[in-house]
């Protein structure tokens, strides 16, 4: 019985594989859909050549992919310019899109049981086995769709993931202001897709930009650059797309904080918007500096400043380690307790801005958002206080030390959506660049599922730390910013190169 389920299977699969697609029209598109067994269930729009969405839409082990083929030009503008038509688009996209997975369910339902007779009948040669064969892939056909329907997630197409060209990517993958304040039902998402792969097919050598929500904040988080110049084209490139409002540098720009790579940071000048920046534990007081000179930098080392609507907090690295010749180990404890330290001088920020998020976690509920870098390795935690971390991986790809490893370090970035009346954020977009250099890339939408959440300060009682930080402190930064009558951690410092003016 155990053999006439494993050929059944197998014909079963073989089935559905050779099933081919079915071709159906979905408003002004023409798409083909195809049903393939896979590991976990999704749905992906190929809109090729401009790249795909994949939808976590059910649990079912079924892969339902939906490609455009083409666009009828004439109806597609009828559907954008006509009001009316434009109303009816929601209900004739689920009409179409429901008759088409209807016809593609039952033409891979008897492709299916037709592989599992013809299998069973090929290999055991008994028409009653053959018999028993598609009895029970009907069974399990019959049982998985039950799980597709049961297990399906409408709302999952609010956090698509989205992989290839950039200058498509905020097109398809939508607003995040739309799709957070104004996609209130499957059908409406759905038009939103469909449209906006109707404009871009319309445009074809022109690919339209972002068109920029009047409601939301666009921050771009950028950190670890690591003097690398291809984060200044990824950099250009997604401020352009995505219509950024301001950009957030967590550190790290430099790699050894020389004057010689001073020259590297004026590309911040050309990039035509505000340009937010902390030191990190790679850049000198030399670096910060250079950075200070830079039309639209705003360096903040201690303060706050409001820019483009939010009010910001930045802290310096209170290190400098430039390389393996000082030691970059710090108590995790001291680290926290000198972000503490500083919580005073946060204010009313909506935003703080750190290098090192265990810095970081000593600002947990000061503000309802903190940005941070180091690591090297992207990362987001909701803290108990309420406030969300996000922690960034590195926009330069880790500079020279990616030769270091095996695998290179993709290089990355994120565009956070802020409402303009609230300042709290909404979604980001998680941006991950490989392939073809600067041109492919990988973006996972995210929304925050409680934007106006309370957030509780931490308690104020905590202990002194105990341990030490290591390394130099930046040139020039003066003694850590440390509350009177609270240890200061001992830094040891060493003679290098950026530590002095030169």
């Amino acid at each position: 019985m155990a053999g006439v389920l494993v050929v059944a299977a197998i014909g079963a699969w073989l089935g559905i594989f050779l099933s081919g697609s079915v071709r159906t029209e979905v408003g002004p598109v023409e798409t083909a859909m195809s049903l393939r067994p896979a590991w976990n269930g999704e749905t992906v729009v190929d809109a090729s050549p401009l790249g795909t969405l994949a939808f976590r839409t059910h649990d079912a082990p079924l892969r339902l992919r939906i490609t455009l083929e083409n666009i009828d030009q004439e109806r597609a503008k009828a559907f954008i310019e006509d009001p009316r038509l434009a109303d009816r688009l929601p209900q004739v996209i689920e009409e179409d899109l429901l008759d088409g997975v209807r016809a593609l369910a039952v033409r891979s339902l008897l492709c299916a049981g037709a592989g599992a007779l013809a299998a069973a009948l090929l290999v055991f040669r008994r028409p009653r086995v053959a018999l028993m064969g598609l009895l029970a892939a009907s069974v399990a056909l019959a049982g998985t769709g039950v799980v597709a329907v049961l297990t399906f997630r409408p709302n999952s197409l609010v956090e698509p993931r989205y992989s290839g060209l950039v200058a498509a990517a905020p097109s398809l993958v939508g607003s995040a202001e739309s799709i957070v304040t104004r996609f209130e039902s499957y059908r409406s998402q759905l038009t939103k897709l469909v449209t906006n792969v109707s404009k871009l097919y319309d445009t074809v050598s022109t690919l339209p930009l972002y068109d920029a929500d009047p409601k939301s904040i666009r921050v771009l988080h950028v950190s670890d650059i690591h003097i690398n110049p291809i984060a200044w084209n990824v950099i250009r490139s997604l401020k352009d797309q995505f219509k950024v409002d301001l950009i957030v540098d967590t550190g790290d720009i430099s790699d050894h904080g020389t004057k010689a790579e001073n020259k590297f940071v004026d590309e911040i000048s050309r990039l035509g918007v505000p340009y937010v920046y902390v030191r990190g534990n790679h850049d000198s007081m030399t670096t910060q500096k250079a950075v200070e000179r830079q039309k639209n930098a705003i360096v903040l080392d201690g303060q706050a400043r409001e820019v483009a609507g939010l009010t910001i907090y930045g802290l310096g690295d209170p290190r400098f380690t430039p390389d393996k010749s000082v030691s970059v180990d710090s108590d995790p404890a001291a680290l926290k307790q000198f972000g503490r330290a500083h919580l005073d001088k946060v204010g009313k920020a909506d935003l703080i801005a750190v290098h090192d998020p265990v810095i970081g976690e000593g600002f947990s509920g000061a503000a309802p958002m903190i940005l941070a870098g180091h690591t090297h390795e992207r990362r987001t935690t909701k803290l108990p206080t309420g406030t969300r971390m996000l922690t960034q991986g590195s926009t330069g790809g880790a500079g020279l030390r990616a030769l270091e490893h095996a695998q290179p370090t993709p290089v990355q970035a994120s565009v956070l959506y802020f409402d303009k009346e609230t300042r709290r954020l909404r979604a980001w977009d998680d941006v991950t660049l490989g392939g073809l250099g600067e041109q492919s890339v990988y973006i996972q939408r995210h929304v925050e599922p409680n934007p106006q959440r309370m957030i509780s300060p931490e308690p104020t009682n905590a202990p002194s730390p105990t341990g030490t930080i290591t390394g130099s402190p930046s040139p020039d930064a003066g003694p850590p910013l440390w509350h009177q009558g609270q240890s200061s951690p001992m830094l040891q410092r060493s003679p290098t190169e950026g530590d002095r003016e030169t």
